[in-house]
């Protein structure tokens, strides 16, 4: 039987090779079927080349009906077969690695479409940049606020007569009765009066070392000398007359540079810087960090500073920080308790600026450097690395890297406070020299 359509034989193929082939070469490639795309080609017409014979229908001598191409999706009759030619998809061509992306809008559905994958070393790189350049920016513009805000009103220049320096840095702390900036509400509800001027009620050196920092209380009733000094508004030098006085009469007589001037001349410990902070400022810092936490051995009270506190561990807010740091009327021991409160509190309060929570929170961070950096005054050369080491150091001291005592005391006369001179003299050779104190005080 032959199965070739009508008017065909194998004449018509020409030579072969292969099996039942006559001819001695291989055949000829085979032409693939042109695709043709547009409308399909109607039955009984030719798809390309000038028209000749129909082929004949479909059924006729057992031909069966060819398929027909259209638009290169080959079978008309919708299979979806696609050889790939037309799309250049063919065995994968063209993915080189990626992520398919679905596209519903696409529309050629059957076509993959793939994303290249995303460079992360270079997203890294561009975002490390942005983040450091973003911490370096804000770092600086930090930095000039907050130097822009310290008040620099002493000038240590004025002081006369002055001892060498030794080694390490000697800070005087002083805690002024300052009602600066505050209304009749506010001496109210902090207890303060409302006397005019200011006057010292804690004065402390911290001496920050390489052997330890260590942080020393002068009583305010403290018994010395007035020497010869260069008088702040007037810059008249006013002559020793062997006079004496308490230590924060000095303070109230001619402000800071006397008061410098004295401690200088009755300790031969050179001061290198000077921080004051009054009444509102100190409550305001406090506040600001959210309360400080302190351990209170014995409860007390008293009238004259609003204190009333139970013994035990409590958060103490501004108001009640400022009394816990002022009372004195409380304990026998007077003063020199207050001065071992002030020390104990101050260290809590710089452990508590100094933490995480505060530091990396700006939130918390900017508001307590604004009250703190408002409410302070400092010499004239005080830098803020000074004032951060200064922080740092007490609460170092609190932590138990350091030492915290009150002056050496050897007696009273006439209800002021004597010192122990060659206690004193120890401890301020042991400070100029950088070494381990092994002096203690009262």
């Amino acid at each position: 039987m032959n199965d070739w359509p009508e008017q065909w034989s194998d004449d018509n193929r020409g030579p072969r090779y292969g099996r039942g082939s006559a001819g001695a070469q291989p055949e000829g490639a085979r032409a693939m079927r042109q695709v043709r795309r547009g409308p399909a080609v109607p039955p009984g017409q030719r798809s390309y080349g000038d028209p000749g014979p129909a082929a004949p229908p479909y059924g006729a001598a057992g031909v069966p009906q060819q398929p027909s191409y259209v638009d290169g999706q080959g079978y008309g009759d919708g299979a979806g077969y696609d050889s790939g030619y037309n799309t250049g998809q063919v065995y994968g061509g063209g993915r080189r690695g990626g992520s398919f992306v679905p596209n519903d809008n696409d529309p050629d559905p059957q076509v993959d479409r793939y994303r290249p994958r995303p460079n992360w070393r270079r997203r890294i790189k561009w975002t490390a940049i942005t983040l450091a350049t973003v911490l370096v920016v804000t770092s600086v513009a930090t930095y000039f606020w907050a130097d822009s805000k310290l008040r620099r009103e002493v000038d240590l220049s004025k002081v006369i007569d002055r001892p060498a320096s030794g080694s390490g840095t000697n800070y005087l702390i002083v805690g002024s009765d300052s009602r600066e900036g505050m209304s009749k509400a506010d001496e109210k509800k902090l207890h303060t009066g409302g006397a005019e001027g200011k006057r010292t009620d804690s004065m402390m050196i911290l001496h920050v070392g390489d052997n330890g920092d260590t942080l020393i209380s002068l009583p305010r009733d403290s018994d010395v000398v007035v020497p010869s000094y260069k008088g702040s508004t007037s810059g008249k030098v006013y002559p020793a007359q062997g006079r004496h006085a308490k230590l924060n009469a000095t303070y109230a007589e001619d402000g800071p540079t006397l008061l410098v001037r004295t401690i200088e001349a009755n300790t031969g410990l050179h001061i290198d810087h000077y921080v004051e902070i009054g009444f509102q400022g100190f409550a305001s810092i406090v506040d600001a960090v959210g309360g400080v936490t302190i351990d209170i051995d014995k409860g007390f009270k008293d009238s004259y500073s609003g204190a009333d506190f139970k013994a035990g561990k409590q958060k103490l807010n501004g108001a009640q920080a400022l009394a816990f740091v002022r009372t004195r009327h409380a304990f026998a021991a007077s003063d020199l308790q207050r001065t071992k409160n002030q020390q104990k509190f101050l260290s809590a309060l710089a452990h508590q600026v100094a933490t995480p929570s505060t530091v990396l929170n700006p939130f918390k961070l900017y508001p307590t450097m604004g009250a703190g950096l408002d409410s302070l005054i400092v010499d004239k050369d005080m830098s803020l690395w000074d004032l951060a080491s200064m922080f740092w150091a007490m609460k170092g001291v609190q932590g138990g890297d350091g030492t915290s005592m009150n002056m050496p005391i050897s007696g009273s006369v006439g209800g002021n406070l004597v010192w122990d001179k060659a206690k004193v003299k120890t401890l301020v050779n042991e400070l100029n020299n950088d070494q381990k104190v092994t002096v203690s005080g009262t």
